[in-house]
């Protein structure tokens, strides 16, 4: 008998640099940049170019961290700095301090190179993966699932990593509440694992949850709407109650915490409302149930209220305890209310003494 062999995720090449660091090496390079121009007053004219290429490509690794242009285009005018500061006319003698700099900027080169390198290698590997989709996430959950019970409808909670990082047993107890999120996945990607971690699980209903991540990689809005429609028909087909749930806003609030945290210009909040309100009509035309979160998660600047999310773009405890009576209410719409709990007879105080 063959053996079913697993893939699992592409692990990220340990050189790929996390982004608050790739952002704390962006803040002392330009730094260190600006300082050349002190000792060396050429390169100071010279550089102006190269320096203002930094920092938009620094700019663009806040907004959309990992990604691989901008990491090429800041590298390049970095080794176009050091180029500069090896040709232009130096003083003498040239100040120690000045040479400890420019030595840093070469080691820091070092560093992005081995970074640009990895971000490279790691796209291939995931391109090759034979598992794009993560199917092997959940096969052995789901292949240890219990068996249905009837008193206790199962719903599938399906999405990205809002979803994922939703703790479902501490805030619906006793439910046949599955997770089924994984961190970082489009609407495309959850399409590909609809059959395994939703169908083939013989659930009541689904609950889907999705969007941002298709919007944060500039995925076009008709492919969304696209892969919506073909989870929803996926669902109707197999007889699985359909509950859709808006795009969560996403907020700025805390980029003062992290420069990563600077959520609305990879996921423009107009973007955001743009893709509720076609789901909120695909679903009133297919008479599907619309669980809108996003009315009790936005403020009134159109952001993610900052005491709902650490880091602007995820729910923090509170805000999935506002979450938590919200998706109750849209389930109970599709499978009905939980059975009373059964009636424990009272003790009696004291025995009898009849016999």
């Amino acid at each position: 008998m063959a053996l079913l062999v697993r893939s699992q995720p592409v692990p990220p090449d340990p050189a790929v640099l996390a982004p608050q660091d790739v952002n704390q090496l962006c803040g002392r390079i330009t730094e260190l940049m600006e300082a050349g121009g002190v000792a060396i007053s050429e390169l100071q004219r010279a550089a102006a170019p190269v320096i203002e290429n930094v920092k938009g490509a620094c700019i663009q690794l806040q907004i959309r961290p990992g990604r691989s242009q901008p990491s090429y285009l800041l590298l390049m005018n970095l080794r176009a700095y050091l180029a500069l500061a090896d040709a232009v006319p130096k003083p003498f003698p040239f100040p120690e301090a000045a040479q400890r700099q420019l030595a840093e900027l070469r080691d820091d080169a070092t560093r992005l190179d081995a970074h640009f390198r990895a971000l490279i290698d790691t796209r291939d590997r995931q391109l090759a993966s034979p598992d794009p989709a993560d199917l092997a996430r959940y096969a052995e959950p789901n292949r240890r699932l219990a068996k249905l019970d009837s008193s206790k409808p199962r719903v599938v909670f399906f999405g990205d990593s809002i979803t994922d990082f939703w703790r479902l047993n501490e805030y619906f107890p006793d439910r046949d509440y599955i997770n089924r999120g994984i961190a970082g996945q489009t609407t495309g990607e959850m399409l590909q694992r609809f059959k395994a971690d939703v169908i083939d699980l013989h659930p009541a209903g689904v609950l889907i949850l999705a969007g941002t991540n298709d919007l944060a990689r500039e995925i076009p809005v008709a492919a969304i709407e696209s892969n919506y429609q073909e989870m929803a028909d996926l669902a109707s087909g197999n007889k699985i109650k359909l509950i859709f749930a808006s795009v969560l806003p996403v907020s700025d609030h805390h980029k003062d915490q992290n420069p990563a945290y600077e959520r609305t210009p990879g996921r423009p909040p107009a973007s955001i409302r743009a893709l509720n309100d076609w789901l909120q009509g695909f679903c009133s035309q297919r008479s599907f149930v619309f669980l809108n979160y996003f009315p009790a998660m936005v403020d009134e600047t159109g952001q993610f209220q900052a005491d709902l999310s650490d880091d602007g773009l995820h729910p923090n405890s509170k805000g999935y305890r506002i979450m938590g009576p919200l998706a109750t209410a849209a389930i109970e719409r599709v499978t009905g209310p939980p059975p009373p709990e059964p009636v424990k007879p009272k003790k009696r105080l004291f025995p009898s003494i009849l016999k």
